[in-house]
């Protein structure tokens, strides 16, 4: 009987002692590896190594660690306290169809009916009972989808086959966020809006990027994978004579967000890759967005890669794989204010893509391009980005950005950027 009551009362003493489930070590952690829930930016590894530099959750304690293999839980850990360690297991995805968030009598068929320019014409964007369902639509897909990340927060993928499909992971007024190690998916949205206003023949919009970071601080993006996955821009059907756009950004960096550091993430497939800085106005922008872009692949993308308005962005040691021109717009975006340091990345193009394409100036006036490689077909040669781009189209483009850049990792020899980019960037490949 004694044997009995203490086994007993070692057993009560064992369950109080023990973690929470959510906090309990997954069998993927493996212990004789370094914990990547614990690792932080290196120093002076981009923007995001400015200052207090980028930790993450790396200080949270066992209780709050999590490993997380839907939806719920995931939005159950994010709004746990910080700092917090969170650990995507598995696939996640979202519990519902475009069918469930649809409301108020909408359907693609009667909007397209409604506003279509024969006969809402192309002089205002749409109004009206059609477009009032959309947009309950939408808000009703936004809220179950756009999950918000806050402060002193890592998440990251455990092995290689971690994904976050159909979420949009919003890093929103947050300071110090790790995300590494995850393969985002499809973030697409289920209600685009028709605007016969946008552009010389109107555009579709689309709502939600795989990750969006917007006024935030010390963010640092590394080692992910973004495709579109069987439902990629390439297969949407075209309405009124525009591509139906059911993606934005896979990764978007806005709204005055700041030292942001986004390293060997492979950007596959997709039309409207990475947005830095969302409008041309000045007043909340100018003297932020701050990002650092280096050792991304890039990889059969249209354009955005990225697209800069105002910010200091130093773009080193990307690989571009871009085989087909009807695919491609252009890679750098020079937009407004925009100051890209541009230096030993390495262009792969397919013969039909002209050099000169490689920029767009969206409004801007200089970029600062060094070091770059082009290879068409079997030749390697040095490319004078700013000359190719000057030597094809009006007005030209100055050649010194105004700054340069200190917060950086060894910059690697343009030659070698393909191999070793194309070997270890994405998701599964940290060393």
């Amino acid at each position: 009987m004694k044997r009995a009551v203490a086994l007993t009362a070692l057993l009560s003493l064992a369950i109080l002692a023990a973690p929470p489930a959510s906090a309990t070590a997954s069998p993927e952690i493996d212990k004789r590896r370094p914990d990547l829930g614990r690792q932080t930016l290196p120093a002076n590894d981009g923007w995001a190594a400015e200052g207090t530099g980028t930790t993450g959750g790396a200080a949270a304690p066992a209780s709050n660690v999590h490993v997380v293999s839907t939806r719920t839980e995931l939005a159950t850990a994010l709004a746990a306290p910080s700092p917090k360690i969170i650990y995507v297991k598995g696939t996640i995805d979202t519990d519902r169809t475009c069918a469930d968030y649809a409301t108020g009598g909408y359907t693609l068929e009667a909007y397209l009916a409604a506003y279509d320019p024969a006969v809402w014409g192309r002089d205002a964007e749409p109004s009206g009972p059609l477009e009032d369902a959309r947009a309950a639509s939408a808000a009703r897909q936004t809220a179950n989808i756009k999950l918000k990340v806050g402060s002193n927060t890592t998440i990251v993928g455990l092995g290689k086959n971690a994904r976050i499909r159909g979420v949009n992971l919003h890093v929103d007024k947050a300071d110090n966020v790790i995300i590494r190690n995850v393969l985002f998916e499809d973030t697409a949205d289920c209600f685009p809006q028709w605007d016969p206003t946008d552009g010389a023949e109107g555009n579709w919009n689309s709502l939600y990027d795989n990750i969006s970071v917007t006024g935030s601080t010390h963010v640092w993006v590394d080692h992910n994978t973004f495709t579109d996955g069987d439902n990629p821009d390439s297969n949407q059907p075209r309405y009124f004579g525009r591509p139906y756009q059911v993606h934005d950004g896979q990764l978007d960096i806005t709204n005055a967000a700041n030292f942001v550091t986004a390293s060997w993430n492979r950007f596959s497939g997709h039309d409207k890759t990475m947005l830095i800085g969302s409008t041309n106005n000045p007043a909340n922008d100018s003297g932020k967005l701050k990002v650092t872009v280096h050792h991304n692949h890039f990889d059969n993308v249209l354009q955005r890669l990225p697209r800069v308005r105002f910010g200091q962005v130093h773009v080193y040691n990307n690989y571009y794989e871009i085989p087909d021109a009807s695919t491609f717009e252009y890679a750098l975006g020079v937009g407004v204010q925009s100051q890209i340091f541009a230096e030993n990345n390495f262009f792969r193009l397919g013969r039909a893509v002209a050099p000169a394409d490689l920029l767009y100036n969206w409004g801007g006036t200089t970029l600062t391009a060094r070091g770059n490689v082009l290879r068409v077909g079997g030749r390697v040669a040095p490319v004078d980005l700013v000359a190719v781009h000057n030597a094809a189209y009006d007005p030209d483009l100055g050649t010194d950005a105004g700054w340069t850049p200190v917060l950086h990792t060894a910059i690697d020899p343009a030659r070698t950027v393909d191999r070793s980019v194309s070997r270890h960037a994405g998701v599964g490949e940290i060393r």
